[in-house]
């Protein structure tokens, strides 16, 4: 499952400022084959779209999701695959690798506001070529409804994280994390809106340290540049 920032929960109010790409992060791979998984309104799609991200299809399990307008308009391949015309979970899942690696084997497969929970047969297919942005700072609030969450636990700090993604929910290794502080004025929409703008920062810079080969997923655990991430 997602970001609850694309596709449920709050939604920010007025638009969300587009995050500035570090120079050194503006040149990508020209032959990674990179696959986004969406549901909802695919902000955090235009955040990669934005960045110049090779994206070789975009796919959604919600017919008519905003967010494959978005990758339309920028020239890239979209399709549905709708979860209601398949008997079983298993079946959908199935039939979303068959789509993914069918034309030929993704580099990365990114989870942008992506909804359903995927099965275990499919997170071990993609192990280590799966990540997915959630709205909280793992393993705090994993799930849906994070921003009402914290607010409710009077959290002080709140955020985002990127990890690669096994069978248990929302706790495969983490990658990288964004923090904002809570206010006490604070309501669920207004902290969306900040956490949402960090998401659009650290997914592009995610996926492309792993199209660069400086991000693994080794040992079961997340690997940069040679060194070990411990983050949470």
């Amino acid at each position: 499952m997602s970001g609850a920032g694309d596709a449920g929960g709050p939604r920010p109010r007025g638009p969300v400022p587009a995050p500035r790409t570090p120079a050194s992060e503006r040149t990508w791979p020209a032959r990674a084959r990179i696959v986004v998984l969406v549901s909802g309104r695919g902000t955090n799609l235009q955040s990669l779209i934005d960045a110049g991200c090779p994206i070789a299809e975009v796919l959604s399990d919600v017919p008519g999701a905003p967010a494959l307008d978005r990758a339309r308009a920028a020239g890239i391949p979209a399709h549905t695959l709708d979860h209601r015309r398949h008997r079983s979970r298993a079946g959908f899942d199935d039939a979303l690798a068959e789509r993914i690696d069918g034309p030929g084997r993704a580099d990365l497969v990114v989870l942008a506001g992506f909804m359903r929970i995927l099965g275990a047969a499919f997170t071990h297919r993609f192990a280590g070529r799966l990540i997915n942005v959630h709205p909280s700072l793992l393993p705090a609030f994993p799930g849906l409804r994070t921003h009402e969450r914290a607010l409710e636990a009077g959290a002080s700090e709140h955020g985002c994280t990127v990890h690669f993604v096994t069978a248990e929910l929302d706790a495969g290794p983490l990658i990288d994390q964004a923090r904002v502080t809570v206010r006490r004025d604070d309501t669920p929409e207004s902290l969306a809106a900040r956490v949402l703008a960090e998401e659009h920062r650290l997914l592009p810079r995610t996926v492309h340290r792993f199209v660069t080969g400086r991000l693994r997923l080794r040992g079961g655990g997340a690997w940069l540049d040679g060194r070990r991430i411990r983050l949470g």
